[in-house]
């Protein structure tokens, strides 16, 4: 069993978590699970509208979450790293998503998963194809 986390570390990774809580950012953030998306892409997949998408992706942008750069006329987002979509992943798996599928999660690897559903700990596997 692992110690338990000081007060400090455990406020820096609540803080941290309040970037993911809140439902336009998630929903930005499980759109770009499936790779780079341009805003209008983006939008699309999410239906929040451009004020309030440019809003969140630069929320995104400043918790160091996304990275853009520029295509042409767009802008092109992206996943900063595979730690962030492995944390989206499993906040999905874990809270929202009854389809392994939706969460990134190999359809093999999903039964074995929900056979634990009510222990104290959930993983969720990357799958790094």
């Amino acid at each position: 069993m692992a110690d338990p986390i000081d007060r400090a570390t455990a406020t820096e990774i609540v803080e941290r978590l309040r970037v993911f809580a809140q439902p336009q950012r998630l929903a930005i953030l499980t759109a770009l699970l499936q790779g780079e998306q341009s805003v209008a892409a983006i939008d699309a997949a999410t239906g929040i509208g451009q004020p309030a998408l440019s809003q969140q992706l630069g929320e995104l942008r400043r918790a160091e979450l996304v990275a853009q750069r520029r295509d042409a006329k767009s802008v092109v987002y992206r996943l900063i790293d595979e730690r962030t979509a492995a944390v989206v992943r499993i906040v999905v798996a874990a809270f929202g998503s009854n389809d392994p599928l939706e969460a990134g999660i190999r359809r093999e690897d999903a039964p074995a998963r929900r056979a634990h559903v009510g222990s104290a700990a959930m993983f969720a596997v990357v799958d790094r194809s």
